[in-house]
């Protein structure tokens, strides 16, 4: 396992914590690997999701560091969304 996946699982489950997610969803870290996120928190996996995020390290880095808007990355392909794209604003504003 990544230890850019692990720490990241971490941050999400920081940013997480009591925001009752309530959906399934899969950032997918391109020639690393994938994290799950579902109402149990954030792990290291590739599943099934209602929702997949794709985009390389930095840009996650840079989410998750808050130094990066999610939107934004999605505006300027730098982030692609697949699946429940409602699901995807509800991350957004989470991550934001």
């Amino acid at each position: 396992m990544s230890d850019f996946l692990a720490q990241a699982a971490e941050e999400l489950n920081a940013k997480m914590a009591g925001g009752g997610f309530d959906g399934n969803a899969k950032f997918v870290v391109t020639d690393v690997g994938a994290i799950m996120l579902d109402s149990d928190g954030a792990r290291v996996g590739d599943e099934e999701a209602d929702v997949t995020l794709s985009a390389d390290a930095d840009t996650f880095r840079a989410i998750f560091e808050g130094d990066m808007n999610p939107t934004g990355a999605f505006m300027t392909g730098k982030l692609s969304v697949d699946g429940d794209m409602g699901l995807a604003m509800k991350l957004a504003s989470v991550l934001a």
